[in-house]
């Protein structure tokens, strides 16, 4: 079952709106959204039509939604859709906004004009970019992102573990490789592209994953062809989307009403390690997980240290808990000893934090 909606009043979510966005957004409570996905016109200032080097039309954009009297014009509109966003999202709310060389830096300097602060830029590198047809340019091969939140000191939230699970184990970096949207996941219409600008859903995947949790609220003002939507009701969030044209509204109303929601709502929850039961050291060796006298290692087996019966541990010359013996033996200023110390399983070396998460899921 998804989690309720608590402490919004009345707001209907897990809908695909019809109007301007910020007329639909002034109509939202204030501090209601947990998270914004935008995906903005780009304001490409094309200068006629592009062609292959086969005299055939390059599929661009080309829409009136993409049209600006200049520069001026472009800046009024990003900063009355920012405004009405600033007013939505929680305080400990997260906004995202993607672009491209034409509008990402004016809508990165309308932002910190009203105050938003910036967390990371993402480096969004295409497998597969449409090539420079005319030759006179670098390939443009990546889109930016602007990851940041309402205010310099909000508590926001980004799920750590999560993305360096997803990754290997290994931090999650800044600059994401990931293919354009094509093959079956692309929407067509009478065999055209439905939208010029569709996004990949492992895109909005890892977006969403990395900011919000189970439940949680995605607003998308410019929700096209129903991205945001679908991945959100795939994750078991709750999402609101706006678009002042009709037919994008039917084609995501369409696509997300074929999308089901998980049955397991633990399976693509993302809570934070610090949310979660404390388990001192100690405890592993109360219920016999550990045992005194066990001996841990480091895992290249450089160091050593043995278990004692109150949850401490010794070394050669030191005598603490599991991050000072482990920062001491390094000569390190500090140490997490859950992940440097390990003990041996079955033959293997296994880090003693496995230890504590099998005790963390019998508490649970």
């Amino acid at each position: 079952m998804l989690p309720a909606m608590a402490g919004r009043g009345t707001i209907q979510v897990d809908r695909i709106l019809l109007g301007d966005c910020v007329e639909r957004m002034g109509a939202l409570p204030a501090e209601s959204v947990d998270m914004v996905f935008a995906d903005p016109p780009y304001n490409l200032q094309l200068d006629g039509e592009l062609l292959r080097p086969n005299n055939t039309k390059v599929d661009g954009v080309d829409e009136d939604w993409d049209r600006f009297d200049g520069f001026a014009a472009y800046d009024r509109f990003t900063a009355e859709w920012l405004r009405a966003v600033r007013r939505v999202l929680k305080p400990t709310g997260t906004l995202w906004v993607i672009g491209t060389y034409h509008n990402i830096y004016r809508v990165g300097a309308v932002l910190q004009d009203l105050g938003f602060w910036m967390l990371n830029d993402i480096v969004w590198r295409k497998t597969n970019p449409m090539p420079n047809f005319r030759g006179r340019r670098f390939t443009n091969a990546h889109e930016t992102l602007i990851w940041c939140t309402r205010d310099r000191d909000s508590r926001y939230r980004f799920n750590y573990d999560a993305m360096k699970s997803l990754n290997d184990d290994l931090q999650m970096r800044s600059d994401w490789l990931l293919p354009l949207c094509t093959g079956r996941e692309r929407l067509k219409v009478d065999g055209h592209k439905a939208h010029p600008t569709q996004k990949p859903e492992a895109l909005l995947y890892r977006i969403i994953l990395a900011s919000t949790e189970a439940g949680d609220l995605i607003l998308d003002p410019f929700v096209g062809s129903g991205t945001t939507a679908a991945v959100a009701k795939k994750l078991a969030r709750h999402y609101i989307g706006i678009d002042n044209n009709p037919g994008y509204v039917s084609l995501a109303e369409e696509r997300v009403a074929r999308v089901g929601r998980p049955g397991d709502i633990d399976l693509v929850s993302t809570p934070s390690r610090r949310s979660e039961p404390r388990i001192p050291f100690g405890w592993l060796v109360e219920r016999g997980l550990l045992t005194p006298g066990d001996v841990l290692t480091d895992h290249r087996r450089r160091y050593s240290a043995r278990v004692r019966a109150d949850g401490t541990v010794v070394g050669p010359d030191v005598r603490g808990s599991i991050h000072k013996v482990g920062a001491h033996v390094q000569r390190a200023p500090a140490c997490n000893g859950w992940q440097f110390w390990c003990v041996e399983v079955n033959g293997r070396l296994v880090p003693i934090d496995v230890l504590r998460q099998k005790l963390r899921a019998e508490l649970h």
